[in-house]
């Protein structure tokens, strides 16, 4: 992440409508992943998968001591000679049930056939939460949605590390895990410049 990105989250830290925003929306995954213990999966359109968030979320996932929040990622192209953790196709999210929290991330129209399994996903009592940009269908589906604004300062990419660092937050502060949610963005700012840690 860029130095003008890196600024962008610290003036969230100094407050505004989107610190708010992020934190009750990491809350509603934070709470439907630990409530329910049935597995996160992650998703994202045919053209835009969100690589990005998955690794934050598993970052946060070991920093909160929170292993619901290490997601699965459901690929469009999957293939089955792809690593195992690659290899999640679509089918996964027809097979959603009560219990299971599956995370949209959609920069653009979501897509008929997606919009369709979501539904019967929905249906089967999976609860869905919908991270989009342009697409007026997705947020009515969701349990929950966080529209990305249409500013190039504050993108998509930005939103996923508020998400992702909102998620992690610790419902109960403990000397040794702060729960402070600005304390986290702060630690999270400072290391956005750093190579990743993780590999997909």
């Amino acid at each position: 992440m860029d130095a003008v990105r890196v600024a962008l989250l610290r003036e969230v830290l100094a407050g505004t409508e989107w610190l708010g925003a992020t934190r009750r929306f990491g809350g509603a995954l934070r709470g439907s992943v630990v409530s329910h213990g049935g597995g996160l999966l992650l998703v994202g359109t045919e053209e835009y998968e969100p690589w990005h968030l998955a690794a934050h979320l598993v970052d946060e996932a070991a920093w909160s001591g929170t292993p619901e929040l290490s997601p699965t990622l459901v690929r469009h192209g999957a293939r089955a000679s792809d690593p195992a953790h690659l290899a999640v196709g679509l089918g996964r999210v027809e097979a959603a049930r009560r219990g299971e929290t599956l995370l949209v991330v959609a920069p653009g129209p979501t897509g008929a056939p997606l919009l369709e399994r979501l539904h019967g996903a929905r249906r089967a009592g999976a609860t869905v939460l919908a991270l989009s940009a342009d697409d007026p269908e997705l947020p009515a589906l969701a349990h929950e949605s966080l529209a990305v604004p249409t500013d190039p300062e504050l993108d998509l990419d930005t939103v996923q590390h508020l998400v992702s660092a909102a998620a992690g937050e610790n419902a109960l502060p403990s000397p040794r895990r702060p729960r402070r949610f600005r304390d986290r963005l702060s630690r999270l700012a400072d290391q956005l410049t750093a190579p990743p840690s993780y590999r997909w």
